[in-house]
């Protein structure tokens, strides 16, 4: 792979990240969703000249996130597909770290998410939630509490059994 001329820039929010984009079937209605859940900001979209959203981007906490409406040319060919044309599941979790995931997680569910897995204190030393939003996406959401020794997250992850 050719290396970056050293004058090309790389925005900061792209700088140390791989952006997911994701795909849903109602892309307007998932980004109403995401601001009231979970808070996002809408940076950017552009609608598709036959209506819908081309591509959009939007920041939950601290980051980004594509996302547009599936195209029915793009499922048929298998390309890209929402969640809900897989038959409900995903491949994909995304992480986010927040402030405050439980008041979060009450937001998400007042706002239409399944609650998968309740706020929980992990072995890991995070405090997470798992949810699923309207579209099928698997979101976990973590706010740290403590930094856990390679040692000791060994020991816990074996106590757990």
């Amino acid at each position: 792979m050719a290396e970056l001329a050293a004058d090309v820039e790389i925005p900061d929010r792209y700088r140390y990240a791989v952006v997911p984009h994701i795909m849903v079937d109602d892309a307007a209605a998932a980004i109403d969703f995401y601001q009231r859940a979970f808070g996002a900001r809408e940076d950017f979209r552009i609608d598709g000249p036959g209506g819908g959203v081309l591509h959009a981007e939007i920041t939950v906490g601290r980051s980004a996130l594509m996302l547009g409406d599936t195209s029915l040319e793009e499922a048929e060919a298998g390309s890209f597909a929402a969640p809900a044309s897989l038959g409900g599941g995903t491949s994909v979790a995304l992480h986010v770290f927040v402030p405050d995931v439980d008041s979060l997680a009450e937001r998400a569910e007042a706002a239409g998410a399944e609650i998968l897995q309740p706020p929980t204190d992990m072995f890991h030393g995070d405090r997470t939630v798992i949810l699923k939003d309207p579209s099928g996406h698997m979101w976990v959401f973590l706010t740290h509490v403590e930094d856990v020794p390679e040692e000791e997250l060994r020991r816990r992850l074996s106590a757990a059994g």
